[in-house]
């Protein structure tokens, strides 16, 4: 069986941890599906789903060779272990909640996926507003630079307006797709 990445994203307010929770949650138990657990320069919020790590450490394990991926993006600093490049190798899927523009950058790798998560910007404003990370002028401003951003070449695109089953079985039953 061959391995895929395979790089979640979407603009900020999709869903992207809410859809990424839930097929995890179904795939518990798939034994060709990982999701990868994210480094962050950010700190841990409940309900968060990445590891905090400070700016020094993230660059020296990216000097170090321990990132398979890295990015910034929201004056943040990402990164995913290249334990989970050994994994794709050894034929798994390892799902990735990523960026955008870090998709674009990556988009040409022959092991690469992308799913474009998607929402209505209504939709994206009530989520942004709801989280209440940013004040309503920066979350005008990131609604602004999301509109007009051109989506990322995507092998699926998942709409997140409705219920979160809907958007996480679309997600689920792509991975389990790919798994075959």
């Amino acid at each position: 069986m061959k391995g895929w990445w395979v790089m979640v994203c979407g603009p900020s307010g999709a869903g992207k941890d809410s859809v990424l929770g839930w097929a995890q949650r179904e795939l518990a138990s798939h034994p060709a599906i990982c999701f990868a657990r994210r480094l962050v320069t950010r700190p841990s919020e409940p309900g968060s789903e990445h590891e905090p790590v400070d700016p020094a450490t993230l660059e020296a394990l990216r000097r170090q060779g321990g990132l398979a991926w890295n990015w910034d993006a929201h004056g943040l600093r990402y990164g995913i272990r290249s334990e989970y490049a050994r994994r794709v190798a050894a034929g798994e899927i390892v799902v990735v909640n990523g960026s955008r523009e870090h998709a674009r950058s990556v988009a040409h790798r022959s092991d690469l996926r992308c799913v474009l998560l998607t929402a209505s910007p209504d939709v994206l404003h009530s989520r942004l507003h709801t989280r209440a990370r940013e004040d309503a002028k920066s979350i005008s401003l990131r609604l602004a630079r999301n509109a007009g951003l051109s989506a990322p070449f995507a092998h699926r695109v998942i709409a997140n307006d409705s219920a979160l089953e809907n958007a996480g079985a679309a997600l689920r039953d792509y991975l389990v797709e790919l798994a075959r």
